[in-house]
Protein backbone atom coordinates (compact mmCIF):
# COMPACT_ATOMS: atom_id res chain seq x y z
CA UNK A 1 0.00 0.00 0.00
CA UNK A 2 1.53 3.35 -0.96
CA UNK A 3 1.09 7.07 -0.75
CA UNK A 4 0.60 9.20 -3.86
CA UNK A 5 3.34 11.84 -4.09
CA UNK A 6 3.37 14.77 -6.50
CA UNK A 7 6.02 17.51 -6.57
CA UNK A 8 5.54 20.92 -8.18
CA UNK A 9 7.70 23.96 -8.84
CA UNK A 10 5.99 26.79 -6.98
CA UNK A 11 5.65 29.02 -10.05
CA UNK A 12 3.67 26.27 -11.74
CA UNK A 13 1.64 25.67 -8.60
CA UNK A 14 0.59 29.30 -8.57
CA UNK A 15 -0.48 28.98 -12.19
CA UNK A 16 -2.73 25.99 -11.62
CA UNK A 17 -3.53 26.28 -7.93
CA UNK A 18 -4.53 29.93 -7.50
CA UNK A 19 -6.77 30.30 -10.52
CA UNK A 20 -8.48 33.48 -9.38
CA UNK A 21 -5.17 35.33 -9.52
CA UNK A 22 -3.62 33.54 -12.51
CA UNK A 23 -3.14 34.91 -15.98
CA UNK A 24 -4.12 32.93 -19.06
CA UNK A 25 -1.31 31.51 -21.12
CA UNK A 26 2.07 29.92 -20.57
CA UNK A 27 3.36 26.36 -20.85
CA UNK A 28 3.22 23.70 -18.18
CA UNK A 29 5.66 20.79 -18.42
CA UNK A 30 4.39 17.71 -16.58
CA UNK A 31 7.01 14.96 -16.13
CA UNK A 32 6.14 11.32 -15.54
CA UNK A 33 7.99 8.00 -15.71
CA UNK A 34 6.50 6.30 -18.76
CA UNK A 35 4.84 7.07 -22.06
CA UNK A 36 1.20 6.54 -22.94
CA UNK A 37 0.25 3.31 -24.67
CA UNK A 38 -2.62 4.59 -26.84
CA UNK A 39 -4.73 7.68 -27.35
CA UNK A 40 -7.89 5.56 -27.16
CA UNK A 41 -8.64 5.12 -23.43
CA UNK A 42 -11.07 2.27 -24.07
CA UNK A 43 -8.21 0.00 -25.20
CA UNK A 44 -5.85 0.41 -22.25
CA UNK A 45 -5.68 0.24 -18.46
CA UNK A 46 -2.56 2.30 -17.66
CA UNK A 47 -2.50 5.59 -15.83
CA UNK A 48 0.16 7.04 -18.13
CA UNK A 49 -2.40 6.98 -20.96
CA UNK A 50 -5.24 8.31 -18.80
CA UNK A 51 -3.14 11.30 -17.68
CA UNK A 52 -3.23 12.39 -21.33
CA UNK A 53 -6.65 11.28 -22.54
CA UNK A 54 -8.51 12.76 -19.58
CA UNK A 55 -7.33 16.17 -20.81
CA UNK A 56 -8.51 15.45 -24.38
CA UNK A 57 -11.86 13.71 -23.81
CA UNK A 58 -14.90 14.14 -21.62
CA UNK A 59 -17.30 11.49 -20.38
CA UNK A 60 -21.00 11.76 -19.71
CA UNK A 61 -20.07 12.29 -16.06
CA UNK A 62 -16.84 12.77 -14.14
CA UNK A 63 -15.45 12.76 -10.63
CA UNK A 64 -15.28 16.06 -8.81
CA UNK A 65 -11.60 16.91 -8.43
CA UNK A 66 -10.04 15.26 -5.40
CA UNK A 67 -13.14 13.22 -4.57
CA UNK A 68 -15.20 10.27 -5.77
CA UNK A 69 -18.34 12.42 -6.05
CA UNK A 70 -19.88 12.05 -9.53
CA UNK A 71 -20.85 15.31 -11.25
CA UNK A 72 -22.23 16.18 -14.72
CA UNK A 73 -19.97 16.54 -17.75
CA UNK A 74 -21.29 15.89 -21.27
CA UNK A 75 -24.53 14.86 -19.63
CA UNK A 76 -26.25 17.65 -17.72
CA UNK A 77 -28.53 15.37 -15.70
CA UNK A 78 -29.73 11.79 -15.35
CA UNK A 79 -32.60 9.85 -13.83
CA UNK A 80 -33.01 6.20 -12.85
CA UNK A 81 -36.12 4.06 -13.03
CA UNK A 82 -37.60 2.74 -9.79
CA UNK A 83 -36.33 -0.79 -10.52
CA UNK A 84 -32.80 0.42 -11.25
CA UNK A 85 -32.77 -1.03 -14.77
CA UNK A 86 -33.00 2.16 -16.83
CA UNK A 87 -30.90 5.32 -16.70
CA UNK A 88 -31.82 8.28 -18.88
CA UNK A 89 -29.24 11.00 -19.57
CA UNK A 90 -29.91 14.49 -20.90
CA UNK A 91 -26.94 15.59 -23.01
CA UNK A 92 -25.24 18.96 -23.05
CA UNK A 93 -26.11 21.04 -26.10
CA UNK A 94 -23.75 23.23 -28.10
CA UNK A 95 -20.58 21.23 -27.40
CA UNK A 96 -18.25 20.69 -30.36
CA UNK A 97 -15.35 18.35 -30.97
CA UNK A 98 -12.09 20.24 -31.50
CA UNK A 99 -10.55 20.94 -34.88
CA UNK A 100 -7.11 19.43 -35.44
CA UNK A 101 -4.54 19.37 -38.23
CA UNK A 102 -5.69 15.88 -39.17
CA UNK A 103 -9.48 16.46 -38.85
CA UNK A 104 -10.48 19.99 -39.73
CA UNK A 105 -14.19 19.65 -38.99
CA UNK A 106 -15.69 20.50 -35.62
CA UNK A 107 -18.76 18.25 -35.41
CA UNK A 108 -21.40 18.90 -32.77
CA UNK A 109 -21.54 16.39 -29.93
CA UNK A 110 -24.80 14.45 -29.69
CA UNK A 111 -26.33 11.06 -28.88
CA UNK A 112 -24.74 9.37 -31.90
CA UNK A 113 -21.29 9.94 -30.39
CA UNK A 114 -22.37 8.27 -27.14
CA UNK A 115 -23.79 5.30 -29.03
CA UNK A 116 -20.57 4.96 -31.06
CA UNK A 117 -18.17 5.39 -28.14
CA UNK A 118 -19.80 2.90 -25.79
CA UNK A 119 -21.55 0.36 -28.02
CA UNK A 120 -18.31 -0.26 -29.95
CA UNK A 121 -17.10 -1.78 -26.66
CA UNK A 122 -20.09 -4.09 -26.30
CA UNK A 123 -19.30 -7.66 -27.31
CA UNK A 124 -20.70 -8.56 -30.75
CA UNK A 125 -22.66 -5.32 -31.06
CA UNK A 126 -23.58 -4.02 -34.51
CA UNK A 127 -21.49 -0.90 -33.81
CA UNK A 128 -18.43 -2.99 -32.96
CA UNK A 129 -18.86 -5.07 -36.11
CA UNK A 130 -19.30 -1.96 -38.27
CA UNK A 131 -16.23 -0.09 -37.08
CA UNK A 132 -13.83 -2.96 -36.44
CA UNK A 133 -14.97 -5.34 -39.17
CA UNK A 134 -13.87 -8.46 -37.38
CA UNK A 135 -10.53 -7.00 -36.18
CA UNK A 136 -9.77 -8.07 -32.64
CA UNK A 137 -9.85 -5.23 -30.12
CA UNK A 138 -9.62 -5.73 -26.38
CA UNK A 139 -11.71 -3.20 -24.49
CA UNK A 140 -9.93 -3.90 -21.24
CA UNK A 141 -11.85 -1.83 -18.71
CA UNK A 142 -15.27 -2.49 -20.24
CA UNK A 143 -14.53 -6.18 -19.81
CA UNK A 144 -12.91 -5.84 -16.37
CA UNK A 145 -15.91 -3.86 -15.08
CA UNK A 146 -18.16 -6.69 -16.39
CA UNK A 147 -20.11 -4.19 -18.46
CA UNK A 148 -21.35 -6.78 -20.96
CA UNK A 149 -23.17 -8.48 -18.08
CA UNK A 150 -24.51 -5.15 -16.83
CA UNK A 151 -25.54 -3.23 -19.97
CA UNK A 152 -28.24 -4.75 -22.14
CA UNK A 153 -28.58 -1.86 -24.59
CA UNK A 154 -27.91 1.85 -25.13
CA UNK A 155 -30.76 3.59 -26.91
CA UNK A 156 -30.94 6.98 -28.61
CA UNK A 157 -34.20 8.61 -27.45
CA UNK A 158 -33.57 11.80 -29.39
CA UNK A 159 -30.55 13.86 -30.44
CA UNK A 160 -29.81 14.93 -26.87
CA UNK A 161 -31.22 12.07 -24.81
CA UNK A 162 -29.69 8.64 -24.19
CA UNK A 163 -31.14 5.69 -22.29
CA UNK A 164 -29.13 2.81 -20.80
CA UNK A 165 -31.07 -0.42 -20.28
CA UNK A 166 -29.39 -2.72 -17.76
CA UNK A 167 -29.59 -6.48 -17.32
CA UNK A 168 -29.51 -6.10 -13.54
CA UNK A 169 -29.38 -3.30 -10.97
CA UNK A 170 -25.82 -2.08 -10.50
CA UNK A 171 -25.15 0.38 -7.68
CA UNK A 172 -21.86 1.85 -9.02
CA UNK A 173 -23.12 2.14 -12.62
CA UNK A 174 -22.95 5.95 -12.73
CA UNK A 175 -19.50 5.94 -11.13
CA UNK A 176 -18.35 3.43 -13.75
CA UNK A 177 -19.25 5.95 -16.46
CA UNK A 178 -16.95 8.53 -14.83
CA UNK A 179 -13.94 6.33 -15.58
CA UNK A 180 -11.64 6.88 -18.55
CA UNK A 181 -12.84 3.91 -20.62
CA UNK A 182 -16.25 5.62 -20.96
CA UNK A 183 -14.79 8.71 -22.68
CA UNK A 184 -16.89 10.03 -25.58
CA UNK A 185 -15.22 10.03 -29.00
CA UNK A 186 -16.47 11.49 -32.28
CA UNK A 187 -18.49 9.23 -34.55
CA UNK A 188 -17.95 11.71 -37.41
CA UNK A 189 -14.18 11.33 -37.04
CA UNK A 190 -14.52 7.54 -37.02
CA UNK A 191 -16.65 7.68 -40.18
CA UNK A 192 -14.08 9.95 -41.81
CA UNK A 193 -11.28 7.50 -41.01
CA UNK A 194 -13.29 4.55 -42.34
CA UNK A 195 -13.89 6.41 -45.58
CA UNK A 196 -10.31 7.67 -45.95
CA UNK A 197 -8.24 4.82 -44.52
CA UNK A 198 -10.60 1.86 -44.32
CA UNK A 199 -10.29 1.59 -40.51
CA UNK A 200 -10.32 3.75 -37.38
CA UNK A 201 -6.84 2.90 -36.07
CA UNK A 202 -5.74 6.54 -36.27
CA UNK A 203 -7.92 7.22 -33.22
CA UNK A 204 -5.27 5.31 -31.27
CA UNK A 205 -2.58 7.87 -32.11
CA UNK A 206 -4.41 11.01 -33.29
CA UNK A 207 -7.36 11.71 -30.96
CA UNK A 208 -10.25 14.15 -31.42
CA UNK A 209 -12.18 15.09 -28.28
CA UNK A 210 -14.32 17.71 -26.57
CA UNK A 211 -11.96 18.18 -23.62
CA UNK A 212 -10.04 21.14 -22.27
CA UNK A 213 -6.98 20.41 -24.40
CA UNK A 214 -6.46 19.57 -28.06
CA UNK A 215 -3.93 17.00 -29.24
CA UNK A 216 -1.04 18.37 -31.30
CA UNK A 217 1.88 15.94 -31.37
CA UNK A 218 3.12 12.67 -29.89
CA UNK A 219 6.86 11.96 -29.99
CA UNK A 220 7.01 8.39 -28.72
CA UNK A 221 8.90 7.90 -25.44
CA UNK A 222 9.63 11.64 -25.31
CA UNK A 223 6.65 13.98 -25.07
CA UNK A 224 3.01 14.60 -25.89
CA UNK A 225 2.04 18.19 -26.71
CA UNK A 226 -1.47 19.52 -26.12
CA UNK A 227 -2.83 23.02 -26.64
CA UNK A 228 -5.66 24.67 -24.75
CA UNK A 229 -9.17 24.38 -26.17
CA UNK A 230 -10.16 28.06 -26.11
CA UNK A 231 -13.80 27.09 -26.77
CA UNK A 232 -14.04 24.47 -24.04
CA UNK A 233 -17.60 24.18 -22.76
CA UNK A 234 -16.43 24.23 -19.14
CA UNK A 235 -14.28 27.34 -19.46
CA UNK A 236 -11.03 28.29 -21.12
CA UNK A 237 -8.00 26.52 -19.55
CA UNK A 238 -5.48 28.78 -17.84
CA UNK A 239 -2.56 27.03 -19.48
CA UNK A 240 -1.97 27.67 -23.18
CA UNK A 241 0.20 24.60 -23.79
CA UNK A 242 0.58 21.38 -21.83
CA UNK A 243 3.68 19.24 -22.44
CA UNK A 244 3.55 15.78 -20.89
CA UNK A 245 7.18 14.70 -20.78
CA UNK A 246 8.46 11.14 -20.39
CA UNK A 247 11.50 10.89 -18.09
CA UNK A 248 11.88 7.28 -16.88
CA UNK A 249 14.48 7.91 -14.17
CA UNK A 250 12.96 9.26 -10.94
CA UNK A 251 16.12 11.08 -9.90
CA UNK A 252 16.50 12.75 -13.30
CA UNK A 253 12.89 13.96 -13.09
CA UNK A 254 13.61 15.40 -9.64
CA UNK A 255 16.80 17.09 -10.87
CA UNK A 256 14.90 18.72 -13.74
CA UNK A 257 12.22 19.86 -11.33
CA UNK A 258 14.86 21.58 -9.20
CA UNK A 259 16.23 23.46 -12.21
CA UNK A 260 12.76 24.42 -13.42
CA UNK A 261 13.10 22.47 -16.68
CA UNK A 262 9.85 20.72 -15.68
CA UNK A 263 7.12 22.18 -13.48
CA UNK A 264 5.38 19.11 -12.11
CA UNK A 265 6.63 15.58 -11.55
CA UNK A 266 5.04 12.39 -10.28
CA UNK A 267 6.48 9.68 -8.04
CA UNK A 268 9.87 10.90 -6.80
CA UNK A 269 12.07 8.34 -5.10
CA UNK A 270 10.84 8.13 -1.48
CA UNK A 271 14.38 8.81 -0.23
CA UNK A 272 14.45 12.11 -2.16
CA UNK A 273 11.19 13.47 -0.77
CA UNK A 274 12.69 15.10 2.37
CA UNK A 275 15.17 17.04 0.22
CA UNK A 276 12.44 18.12 -2.19
CA UNK A 277 10.38 19.36 0.77
CA UNK A 278 13.29 21.60 1.85
CA UNK A 279 13.61 23.24 -1.57
CA UNK A 280 12.24 26.78 -1.36
CA UNK A 281 10.62 26.70 -4.80
CA UNK A 282 9.08 23.22 -4.65
CA UNK A 283 5.78 22.12 -3.16
CA UNK A 284 5.30 18.43 -2.35
CA UNK A 285 1.74 17.14 -2.24
CA UNK A 286 0.99 13.74 -0.75
CA UNK A 287 -2.04 11.75 0.30
CA UNK A 288 -2.97 8.15 1.04
CA UNK A 289 -2.81 6.18 -2.20
CA UNK A 290 -5.64 4.02 -3.47
CA UNK A 291 -3.40 1.37 -4.91
CA UNK A 292 -1.62 -1.92 -4.30
CA UNK A 293 1.58 -3.27 -5.85
CA UNK A 294 1.89 -7.01 -6.20
CA UNK A 295 3.81 -9.91 -7.72
CA UNK A 296 1.57 -11.86 -10.12
CA UNK A 297 2.13 -15.59 -10.56
CA UNK A 298 1.00 -17.04 -13.88
CA UNK A 299 -1.20 -19.84 -12.57
CA UNK A 300 -1.54 -21.33 -16.06
CA UNK A 301 2.18 -22.18 -16.12
CA UNK A 302 4.14 -24.75 -14.14
CA UNK A 303 5.14 -24.65 -11.36
CA UNK A 304 2.75 -21.83 -10.43
CA UNK A 305 -0.24 -24.09 -10.96
CA UNK A 306 0.77 -25.60 -7.61
CA UNK A 307 -0.68 -23.73 -4.63
CA UNK A 308 2.16 -24.82 -2.34
CA UNK A 309 4.71 -23.27 -4.71
CA UNK A 310 2.87 -19.96 -4.66
CA UNK A 311 2.60 -20.04 -0.86
CA UNK A 312 6.29 -20.91 -0.52
CA UNK A 313 7.36 -17.95 -2.65
CA UNK A 314 5.09 -15.69 -0.65
CA UNK A 315 6.79 -16.74 2.59
CA UNK A 316 10.28 -16.49 1.04
CA UNK A 317 10.03 -12.80 0.12
CA UNK A 318 10.75 -10.31 2.89
CA UNK A 319 8.06 -7.78 2.11
CA UNK A 320 8.67 -5.69 5.23
CA UNK A 321 12.33 -5.22 4.30
CA UNK A 322 11.40 -4.24 0.74
CA UNK A 323 8.89 -1.67 1.95
CA UNK A 324 11.40 -0.21 4.41
CA UNK A 325 14.26 0.06 1.90
CA UNK A 326 12.34 1.09 -1.22
CA UNK A 327 9.16 2.84 -0.03
CA UNK A 328 10.42 4.27 3.27
CA UNK A 329 7.57 6.06 5.03
CA UNK A 330 5.45 5.99 1.90
CA UNK A 331 4.27 2.40 1.97
CA UNK A 332 3.02 -0.41 4.17
CA UNK A 333 2.95 -4.16 3.63
CA UNK A 334 -0.25 -5.28 1.90
CA UNK A 335 -2.20 -8.23 3.23
CA UNK A 336 -5.29 -7.69 1.07
CA UNK A 337 -5.82 -7.05 -2.66
CA UNK A 338 -7.37 -3.66 -1.81
CA UNK A 339 -5.94 -0.77 0.26
CA UNK A 340 -7.12 -0.02 3.83
CA UNK A 341 -8.78 3.20 2.59
CA UNK A 342 -11.43 1.10 0.80
CA UNK A 343 -14.71 0.69 2.68
CA UNK A 344 -14.67 -3.11 2.33
CA UNK A 345 -11.13 -3.65 3.66
CA UNK A 346 -10.91 -6.65 6.02
CA UNK A 347 -8.37 -5.95 8.72
CA UNK A 348 -8.86 -9.40 10.26
CA UNK A 349 -6.94 -11.08 7.44
CA UNK A 350 -3.66 -12.60 8.67
CA UNK A 351 -0.75 -12.23 6.26
CA UNK A 352 1.72 -14.97 5.33
CA UNK A 353 4.71 -14.91 7.65
CA UNK A 354 8.23 -14.32 6.33
CA UNK A 355 9.78 -17.76 6.90
CA UNK A 356 12.41 -18.96 4.39
CA UNK A 357 12.89 -22.31 6.15
CA UNK A 358 9.19 -23.08 6.04
CA UNK A 359 9.10 -21.89 2.43
CA UNK A 360 11.92 -24.27 1.48
CA UNK A 361 10.17 -27.19 3.17
CA UNK A 362 6.92 -26.38 1.38
CA UNK A 363 8.75 -26.32 -1.98
CA UNK A 364 10.06 -29.80 -1.21
CA UNK A 365 6.51 -30.96 -0.41
CA UNK A 366 5.43 -29.62 -3.79
CA UNK A 367 8.13 -31.69 -5.53
CA UNK A 368 10.73 -28.94 -5.95
CA UNK A 369 13.31 -29.91 -3.34
CA UNK A 370 16.09 -28.44 -5.50
CA UNK A 371 14.09 -25.38 -6.47
CA UNK A 372 13.60 -24.30 -10.08
CA UNK A 373 14.48 -21.58 -12.61
CA UNK A 374 12.00 -18.94 -13.68
CA UNK A 375 11.68 -15.32 -14.82
CA UNK A 376 10.69 -12.27 -12.82
CA UNK A 377 9.34 -9.38 -14.87
CA UNK A 378 9.96 -5.83 -13.65
CA UNK A 379 8.11 -2.87 -15.17
CA UNK A 380 10.31 -0.19 -16.78
CA UNK A 381 8.47 2.80 -15.30
CA UNK A 382 7.80 4.20 -11.84
CA UNK A 383 4.20 3.66 -10.82
CA UNK A 384 2.18 4.97 -7.85
CA UNK A 385 2.37 1.47 -6.37
CA UNK A 386 6.00 0.81 -7.33
CA UNK A 387 8.65 3.55 -7.25
CA UNK A 388 11.51 1.34 -8.45
CA UNK A 389 10.61 -2.05 -9.92
CA UNK A 390 14.19 -2.99 -10.76
CA UNK A 391 15.39 -2.62 -7.17
CA UNK A 392 12.37 -4.48 -5.83
CA UNK A 393 12.94 -7.26 -8.37
CA UNK A 394 16.57 -7.53 -7.27
CA UNK A 395 15.47 -7.80 -3.62
CA UNK A 396 12.95 -10.52 -4.51
CA UNK A 397 15.57 -12.31 -6.60
CA UNK A 398 17.98 -12.35 -3.63
CA UNK A 399 15.28 -13.73 -1.32
CA UNK A 400 14.15 -16.42 -3.73
CA UNK A 401 17.61 -17.79 -4.47
CA UNK A 402 17.93 -18.62 -0.75
CA UNK A 403 15.22 -21.28 -1.17
CA UNK A 404 16.66 -22.55 -4.47
CA UNK A 405 14.53 -20.50 -6.89
CA UNK A 406 16.68 -18.81 -9.52
CA UNK A 407 14.73 -15.92 -11.02
CA UNK A 408 16.03 -14.06 -14.08
CA UNK A 409 14.89 -10.42 -14.16
CA UNK A 410 13.21 -9.42 -17.42
CA UNK A 411 11.80 -6.09 -18.64
CA UNK A 412 10.33 -4.49 -21.76
CA UNK A 413 9.12 -1.05 -22.77
CA UNK A 414 5.89 -0.15 -20.95
CA UNK A 415 3.46 -0.84 -23.79
CA UNK A 416 5.04 -4.21 -24.58
CA UNK A 417 5.15 -5.11 -20.88
CA UNK A 418 1.42 -4.51 -20.48
CA UNK A 419 0.59 -6.38 -23.67
CA UNK A 420 2.70 -9.42 -22.83
CA UNK A 421 1.41 -9.72 -19.27
CA UNK A 422 -2.15 -9.32 -20.53
CA UNK A 423 -1.69 -12.34 -22.78
CA UNK A 424 -0.02 -14.38 -20.04
CA UNK A 425 3.51 -14.62 -21.43
CA UNK A 426 5.12 -14.02 -18.03
CA UNK A 427 6.10 -16.45 -15.28
CA UNK A 428 6.08 -13.87 -12.48
CA UNK A 429 5.38 -10.20 -13.15
CA UNK A 430 5.24 -7.07 -11.03
CA UNK A 431 1.93 -5.27 -11.47
CA UNK A 432 -0.44 -3.11 -9.48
Amino acid sequence: MTKFVLALVMSALMLIGNLSAANYGGTLVFARGGDAVSMDPSLVSDGETFIVTENIYDGLVRFKAGTTEVIPALATSWTASSNGLEYTFKLRKGVKFSKTKFFKKAPVFDADDVIFSLKRQMKNSAVQKKYYKGEKRSFIYWSAMDMDNIVKDIVKVDRYTIKFILKKPEAPFIANLAMSFAAILSQDYADYLIKKKGNIKNIEKQPVGTGGFVFQKWIKDDKIILRANSKYWDGKPYIKKLIIQTIPNNSVRAAQLKTGAVHVMTYPNPAEVPELKKHKDIKVLEQEGFNVGYLAFNTEKEPFTNKKVRQALNMAINKAAIVKSIYGDFGVVAKNPIPPTAWSYNNDIVDYEFNPEKAKAMLAEAGYENGFETTLWAMPVARPYNPNAKKIAEAMQADLVKIGVKAKIVSYDWGTYLKKTKYGEHDMAMLG
